[in-house]
């Protein structure tokens, strides 16, 4: 199926999320745990989608999503927050990930969402 990155300060939802896409028979090419790695590992592993937390060490996930959209603006982009998608548009009505999800998730739920964005 498809590679992804999984950005997450949590080592408990980094397995979460490892795991249900790897359910879902997608491969998981790299973790990151700050908005930094996550730059790096994007730049030279050229993930087909990101799995991105908001609130994550140094660069917090949503200058992440920007640069990343920067670099390469057709990536495809997942927040994974316990912020709902609402609370971060209100915040920064630049935010232009390609999807929202709220934390706690169904693992189908985040795997329909993925399914949708890869179309």
């Amino acid at each position: 199926m498809a590679r992804g990155l999984i950005v997450d300060d949590s080592k408990f939802m980094r397995r979460v999320i490892r795991e249900t896409l790897e359910e879902g028979g997608h491969e998981v090419i790299a973790e990151a745990d700050n908005g930094d790695d996550a730059l790096e590992i994007y730049k030279t592993g050229k993930p087909d989608f990101v799995t991105m937390d908001i609130t994550i060490f140094g660069k917090d996930g949503i200058e992440a999503v920007q640069e990343i959209k920067k670099i390469d603006p057709e990536s495809k982009i997942i927040v994974v927050s316990a912020l709902s998608e609402k609370t971060l548009k209100m915040n920064d009505k630049n935010m232009n990930a390609n999807a929202y999800l709220t934390k706690p998730f169904e693992k189908a739920e985040l795997l329909s969402l993925l399914d949708k964005l890869l179309q």
